[in-house]
């Protein structure tokens, strides 16, 4: 089986779509920056023109032991190799340009957002970087690591009472709180509510799948990604359905009683109104404690230090591999298991083994 490579074949058709400006597509819009397309020679200006584009991709990798289907091309797409750590990244630069450009950051007003972690994360740092304060609201069950991330990249944080937060990925009184303060405060305060803004599917219509699709040279027949606001899955399909309308899209689910931070399955979705059924072919309800055992399976097997949302799509695509038999597939990797450290602990214990003198 040959290498994915990279062409430009569809470049023209990519410009048409929208994914691919007129220009250079790896110039983030709103930045003074004037890039080489080069990677190899290219020193970035500022952090922004680190994120993802058609032109400067989040990586593509073969999985090889955990798949024993040759006819099958299994492959993952790693997006905590983004500059502010996962996937969120692409929606909140989307949503932060787009205040912005509307004029309504800045002069004291700055950020309220309700988060699991991720998109908080880079949401922060990113209006701190352009001199922007940021309120986070989580609930207290997400992991110790992404509390104090969110701190290290200058969030204010309100945590939520378990009681009063009783979805584990994100609980709707979180989402209240943050729209209480955008209401109570709007001269400080606005909201982007990833979890309603069409910039959040628009990010991936724009940027991820149309990653996906050059990176496969249109190959690719299968697409898996989880659930939480919707907006990775949903921009992911709506682009992949103009190039390939026979392509299948896979979501996967936790079963209910999950602690896994940032996702959601059905029964936890009316909170977000960005979620369209007709987009995805098939949702598969997967043991959540196989989160973290397939995450620590990505990273001995595949050297892949993947976190368990990424497990719970690897074990989703491993099962449809074995009803579909061939096809090429691309999993959505989130981010990293190194904000789950503590979680992992928490679902296999014996990993705490030998670690204290």
């Amino acid at each position: 089986m040959q290498d994915v490579t990279l062409h430009t074949d569809t470049d023209e058709n990519l410009a048409e779509s929208g994914a691919l400006p007129e220009k250079d597509a790896s110039h983030v819009p709103g930045t003074d920056s004037a890039p080489s397309s080069d990677l190899s020679r290219r020193v970035f200006n500022t952090v922004f023109d680190m994120l993802p584009s058609v032109e400067n991709p989040s990586p593509l990798v073969r999985i090889k032991r955990l798949n024993e289907t040759k006819e099958f091309e299994l492959l993952a797409k790693l997006e905590w190799f983004n500059p502010f750590g996962s996937v969120k990244d692409r929606a909140a630069w989307a949503m932060l340009r787009d205040l912005e450009l509307r004029g309504e950051l800045g002069q004291g007003r700055g950020l309220v957002e309700p988060t699991s972690g991720n998109t908080g994360i880079s949401l922060a740092a990113m209006a701190q970087v352009r001199g922007l304060h940021m309120r986070a609201v989580v609930p207290n069950k997400i992991p110790l690591e992404k509390k104090v991330l969110l701190k290290i990249v200058g969030a204010e944080l309100d945590v939520m009472n378990d009681a009063l937060c009783p979805a584990p990925g994100l609980g709707d009184s979180s989402i209240n709180l943050a729209k209480t303060y955008a209401k109570a405060s709007p001269n400080r305060y606005v909201m982007p509510n990833q979890y309603e803004n069409s910039k959040n599917v628009e990010a991936h219509f724009q940027t991820t799948g149309p990653e996906i699709w050059r990176q496969t040279e249109g190959r690719v027949t299968h697409v898996f990604a989880s659930l939480g606001t919707c907006g990775t899955v949903m921009g992911v399909s709506k682009f992949l359905r103009t190039k390939k309308p026979e392509i299948k899209v896979i979501a996967v689910q936790p079963t209910e009683g999950h602690d896994v931070p940032g996702l959601r399955n059905l029964s936890q979705l009316d909170v977000s109104k960005l979620f369209d059924r007709a987009l995805v072919d098939d949702i598969l309800e997967i043991n959540y404690e196989l989160a973290y055992r397939r995450a620590l399976d990505l990273c001995r097997a595949e050297g892949l230090l993947a976190g368990p949302s990424s497990g719970l799509i690897l074990e989703g695509a491993l099962q449809i591999i074995a009803r579909d038999k061939v096809g090429c597939g691309v999993m959505i990797f989130p981010d990293n298991i190194f904000k789950y450290v503590s979680s992992m602990v928490k679902h296999l214990p014996e990993l705490s083994s030998g670690t204290e003198g």
